[in-house]
């Protein structure tokens, strides 16, 4: 009994120092693990570099704005009568005076016909009382007549005389009409989509009208800019400096169109706490759309022989606007910089940066002061390879 006790217990202790062995192992095996990921990551950061330099910065404006047609016309009809023909297509270009459509002028013209036999008639009448007129002059000079019936005669010439002037009026108004029967366009510009079709009976209260022409070239843009912006806006504006403007696409990337300042609205929007410019594009490609959204950049001015970086090298957070320097030994420092004037590719460095020093532009994430980074034009040889030249060499030597 007494060596079977004792068998036991010498199985129970191998077990318990097996599976002490197998924990004592795995505590071993993750430590290593664990030291070889803090290693691996307490190597030098691969980045990417740019050295500053003195370059021209140019002192730019940006806004929003929208583009506005210098003219929109909607053509309709300034009479009333069958449409006969239309004469434009949908989307062409037309120059002022283009002819559009045509109204059947037909009933104007019988109108005038008649207003011209009536002229004519009252004309005859206005003759025959002239001719009276001078007669009965001479009558009463010879006292052969009362002078009543010469002032009676008089006034009646007076009065056919008025009846040929508005008989001459409604001649030219008559002409008028038939001249509106056929219509033009008022403007230089793009035409929209029809609004009525040929045959239909059109009447000056048609609220659509006919067509809609907008000006396309040249075009006009008008954008915002922020209140605190405008005394140096207004400076140079004042001064007579044409102000370059470019219009860029919703997203900022590209850019549209080239124009310039055209003027500035007389008063500060409250609600939005900006002012309206205008600004003024040829538009020869018609790159800029009625009512299409630009982002807009004014060139206001140029600050030069300042130190400049690219816009990615610059960072933000707790010591405020800062960039990380690559040191000679490929550390990395912590430097607090003062910028100026920006682009959205580059930023004016005032203070806290000299020319020529290197730039962390891609890879700070990953960064801290005084961490160590890897440039890949800069990365040193392979070790394996170092290691398989000297054995090659040492080899050689041997033989």
């Amino acid at each position: 009994m007494r060596i079977a006790s004792f068998r036991k217990f010498l199985v129970q202790i191998a077990a318990l120092l097996i599976v002490a062995g197998g924990v004592a192992w795995i505590v071993t095996h993750h430590a290593q693990t664990d030291a070889a990921k803090a290693k691996r990551g307490s190597g030098p950061v691969t980045v990417a570099v740019a050295a500053a330099k003195r370059d021209e910065m140019p002192v730019t404006l940006n806004g929003l704005g929208t583009v506005t047609p210098l003219a929109t016309v909607t053509v309709k009809t300034q009479i009333a009568g069958q449409l006969t023909q239309v004469a434009f297509t949908e989307g062409q270009m037309v120059k002022k005076g283009d002819f559009l459509a045509q109204i059947d002028p037909r009933p104007y013209q019988a109108l005038l016909e008649q207003y011209q036999g009536q002229l004519l008639r009252d004309q005859a009448l206005l003759k025959n009382a002239e001719v009276d007129l001078e007669r009965y002059k001479t009558l009463v000079a010879e006292d052969s007549i009362a002078r009543q019936q010469l002032d009676t005669q008089s006034f009646l010439v007076q009065q056919d005389r008025g009846v040929v002037e508005s008989d001459k009026a409604t001649v030219n108004n008559a002409r008028l009409n038939i001249a509106y029967c056929h219509i033009v366009s008022p403007i230089t510009g793009r035409v929209g989509l029809r609004q009525v079709d040929q045959g239909n009976y059109v009447q000056t209260s048609d609220a659509n009208g006919l067509v809609v022409i907008t000006q396309m070239q040249p075009i006009t843009v008008v954008f915002t800019i922020p209140e605190d912006q405008i005394p140096a806006f207004m400076k140079r504006y004042h001064a007579g400096a044409v102000l370059p403007v470019s219009a860029f696409d919703r997203s900022a990337s590209v850019k549209l169109a080239d124009g310039k300042v055209l003027t500035v609205d007389n008063e500060i929007d409250t609600a939005t706490g900006t002012v309206k410019v205008k600004a003024v594009f040829d538009n020869q490609d018609e790159s800029l759309y009625p009512n299409q959204f630009v982002n807009i950049k004014v060139n206001l001015d140029s600050v030069g022989n300042v130190v400049t970086i690219p816009a990615s090298a610059l960072l933000r957070g707790a010591p405020g606007t800062f960039v990380y320097v690559v040191k000679d030994d490929n550390t990395v420092a912590v430097r607090v910089v003062k910028t100026g004037p920006s682009s959205p590719d580059k930023v004016a460095i005032l203070e806290g940066l000299a020319e020529g020093e290197r730039v962390v532009v891609d890879g700070s994430d990953k960064l801290r002061d005084g961490a160590s980074v890897l440039i890949p034009d800069q990365a040193p040889p392979n070790p394996g390879q170092d290691q398989a030249k000297h054995k090659h060499r040492s080899s050689d030597q041997h033989e």
